[in-house]
């Protein structure tokens, strides 16, 4: 994709790269038509998307939190945070290489690599549920809390069908085409919100039953999603090799296998911890104060994955030039969102509080300041994030996290053991800036081995002059 500059009067006027080839003026109508409203309308679609599935899960914690007990809550919140690891995991073993390599290796055999894909799904999952029973359990018999085993029971039953959903919404991604993923979310949001008032008038609401209802809601939605892409993908040019497909996730998901890990430990391994030193109820109140950054995270986590695939191709054809200054325009993208979000939510957070969770909770209102530092610096650590990963470079994303995840472990168990909630967030803060200072430390050595010219490095808040 060709860059475009331009001049210090406002206007803009077409030039000649060295290339030869034209460049589009940034204020003209083939920008706008070509570049601003396409993009957009993608953008606005992933949004759509991720807003669907995070937004049906925030209703769900929501009410859960308002209608469970604070031990069911906890119970709850404790699996889901073992959720969101496992998510991790699938994305790294499974979605991250298949954004990466649908844009280079098999580009033009998207189909045979999605059913490959299919098959890893299975497997992996057989090994997931397997664990995930076995600590359901175990906590029933050895750490006798019969509200946990239930929750990890339902998790157990649940996680193949929420995994592969998600499968089919990141397949959606690969040609750059998040409506059918959005259409088939409209579902999961419908069938999550139907059930959960379901279960609840019925008096069957516990954490067991909420999970049941993400997994039904999942297998509907992702049928839905098999049919689209069924319908939509070109006929398979060869039949992959399974193993061959497996290794070469393997040797790209290696890396970001333990990134996954070392990036769960800073921001959700604080739930068993404070579970673990004042109670499961503690749990609950976590996940109720880190709820109101779910709707920003989530969104970002939607941009994220539109912009992967995109971020694959320009460094490939664009070099260094080029992953430099999408890596500045993302971050102002991130960090100029996030403090819009914040401007906005801080001010209210007391009335938030007491209307969205009945009263409960209020007592951690006041750290909602804190969380929005702590998600601002992740913001901005997003960019080079995106771009490591197009690179395939999931190691250095596992150097950024461990630095993080050191932080987490050496002050943030003292700190949560002590200081409870205020040690915890005041932990998160600064795991995220050493985890964004070491992002950008690493970009900007990676990006001096591309070709492309000369590294033109900012900081997440310099404005570079050109324009996608």
């Amino acid at each position: 994709m060709s860059e475009f500059d331009s001049q210090g009067t406002g206007s803009a006027v077409a030039e000649k790269p060295a290339g030869g080839q034209a460049r589009i003026p940034v204020f003209g109508r083939e920008f706008i038509f070509q570049k601003l409203i396409p993009w957009a309308t993608k953008g606005g679609l992933a949004i759509v998307d991720y807003g669907l599935i995070s937004g049906s899960n925030f209703l769900l914690g929501v009410l859960l939190a308002r209608w469970l007990s604070p031990d069911q809550y906890g119970a709850y919140a404790l699996a889901f945070s073992i959720f969101v690891l496992v998510a991790f995991l699938y994305q790294a073993l499974l979605l991250e290489p298949l954004s990466v390599f649908s844009g280079t290796t098999y580009r033009d055999n998207i189909r045979g690599y999605l059913l490959a894909n299919v098959w890893l799904h299975w497997g992996i999952s057989f090994v997931v549920c397997f664990l995930l029973g076995a600590t359901a359990v175990a906590a029933r018999i050895w750490w006798h809390s019969p509200a946990l085993a239930m929750a990890f029971a339902g998790m157990t039953i649940a996680t193949p069908f929420i995994l592969i959903h998600a499968l089919g919404r990141r397949s959606f991604y690969l040609k750059l085409s998040p409506a059918p993923a959005a259409f088939g979310s409209i579902f999961y949001c419908v069938l999550v919100t139907a059930g959960v008032f379901l279960v609840y008038n019925r008096g069957w609401l516990t954490s067991f039953t909420a999970y049941l209802v993400m997994g039904l809601a999942a297998f509907v939605s992702g049928m839905i999603m098999l049919f689209q892409l069924n319908a939509k993908l070109e006929p398979a040019t060869t039949h992959l090799r399974l193993a061959d497909t497996s290794r070469k996730h393997w040797e790209y998901g290696k890396w970001a296998l333990l990134t996954c890990v070392v990036g769960w430990i800073p921001n959700y391994v604080y739930i068993p911890l404070v579970s673990s030193f004042s109670g499961i109820a503690a749990g609950g109140e976590l996940r109720a104060l880190m709820n109101f950054a779910a709707p920003l995270l989530q969104t970002y986590a939607a941009l994220s994955m539109l912009f992967l695939p995109y971020a694959a191709r320009v460094q490939a054809e664009e070099g260094q030039r080029g992953a430099s200054a999408l890596t500045r325009k993302l971050a102002l993208l991130f960090v100029g969102g996030g403090a819009l979000y914040w401007a906005v939510l801080i001010p209210l957070r007391q009335p938030l509080f007491h209307l969205v969770y009945a009263g409960k909770y209020m007592e951690s209102s006041y750290l909602v300041p804190l969380f929005a530092l702590e998600t601002m610096l992740w913001s901005a650590a997003l960019g080079p994030a995106i771009l490591l990963r197009a690179m395939e470079s999931p190691r250095s994303l596992f150097f950024a996290n461990g630095a993080a995840s050191a932080i987490a472990i050496v002050l943030g168990i003292p700190a949560t053991r002590h200081f409870g909630l205020q040690g915890v967030v005041w932990s998160m803060i600064l795991a995220n800036l050493v985890y964004m200072v070491v992002s950008y430390i690493l970009l900007h050595r990676k990006m001096s081995t591309l070709p492309g010219g000369e590294v033109i490095f900012a900081g997440p808040l310099q404005v570079d002059e050109g324009s996608y």
